[in-house]
């Protein structure tokens, strides 16, 4: 299949194409604070969260960065109320039943990260049937972390290769960055150039531990629901600002 040239629709103009990043990763907070601060309920606040992230993926597209991964639910997210947790499981559900369609007419490829043996069947269901029927899509990579821990993840690999070494399988000396990276849910995914976080938070919240190991990352005060176009061109400029030495003079 013949990959389509990637397209720069109206980029701003003091955006430099070539310095763009290739992976952008997104932690998507504050959806309660901004439903509270408008007297709605938390559910409100992921609803109008869920708009943010679809208009960010199209932007991506239109400007040309060809990854982007959202924290969509941790480990821990599991210790919010019960009301809220079955709002986002059916949430999660609905919302890729329904732009299934539109990922494959704007030709996204979809995956998910994280122990997605744990969550409801149905939702199980709706996963898999968005991966398979996108997979060979050709436009951008969005992956989105679902009941992902960074934690979780890298102690699974440890698991899986020392199962190699006990079957005699592998051997240790054979252990090495590559090899560990083929054991993360992340395997075949780039590394992310810029992660931004909103709503002020300055933490990674155990959000891609491994894998963020030189990104940029960006911090704004701006709630989710509220991070659109201008937010994420803010974003972008300071990251062109910045010099990337991976560790060299």
């Amino acid at each position: 299949m013949t990959v389509k040239p990637i397209l720069f629709n109206n980029l701003p103009a003091d955006l430099d194409q070539v310095r763009l990043p290739k992976h952008v990763a997104v932690i998507m907070d504050g959806n309660g604070r901004w439903a509270k601060g408008r007297g709605l309920p938390r559910i409100m606040g992921h609803q109008r969260g869920v708009d943010t992230l679809k208009d960010l993926l199209r932007c991506c597209r239109d400007w040309g960065i060809p990854a982007l991964t959202a924290y969509a639910f941790s480990t821990e997210n599991w210790g919010r109320p019960l009301e809220e947790v079955e709002f986002l499981m059916t949430l999660f559900e609905r919302v890729l039943r329904r732009e299934l369609r539109e990922m494959m007419e704007e030709n996204v490829r979809i995956s998910f990260v994280g122990n997605l043996e744990v969550l409801p069947l149905s939702l199980q269901s709706e996963i898999a049937r968005s991966m398979k029927d996108t997979q060979d899509n050709t436009g951008i990579q969005f992956t989105v972390a679902t009941n992902y821990g960074g934690r979780q993840e890298i102690v699974q690999a440890c698991q899986a290769i020392a199962t190699l070494v006990q079957k005699g399988l592998l051997n240790p000396n054979e252990i090495d960055e590559s090899l560990f990276e083929r054991h993360l849910y992340t395997t075949g995914i780039s590394h992310p150039d810029l992660l931004i976080r909103t709503s002020g938070e300055m933490r990674i919240s155990n959000f891609l531990l491994w894998q963020l190991a030189y990104a940029e990352i960006y911090v704004t005060q701006t709630l989710w629901p509220d991070f659109n176009r201008e937010e994420f061109y803010k974003a972008l400029l300071e990251y062109q600002q910045r010099e990337r030495r991976f560790g060299k003079v």
